[in-house]
């Protein structure tokens, strides 16, 4: 699984409307509204890495209300959770 971190900055009088659509976008499993730089983060978490563009050019940054994205792809991850996760399915 491929996870990527996208950090958006959006309208300010839209927040939750945009969290809600980007929560209903297929490869976008959580959506947190936060306080720093930006307004929202993303989590898209997929299959290919091909797919990754399809998520975010095709699908978070047509929302209307998104004003910009920053994505950071994650190389490892270091989160009981998700170690759990992955050696509950065979990895």
């Amino acid at each position: 699984m491929i996870t990527a971190i996208v950090l958006i900055d959006c309208a300010t009088d839209a927040i939750p409307e945009v969290a809600e659509e980007l929560a209903n976008l297929e490869g976008v499993s959580e959506v947190y509204s936060v306080a720093g730089g930006v307004d929202l983060i993303a989590i898209v978490r997929v299959r290919e890495f091909d797919h990754i563009a399809e998520v975010i050019a095709g699908g978070i940054s047509k929302v209307p209300g998104v004003l910009s994205t920053d994505t950071h792809i994650a190389f490892r991850s270091y989160s009981r959770h998700d170690l759990e996760q992955a050696f509950a399915i065979g990895f």
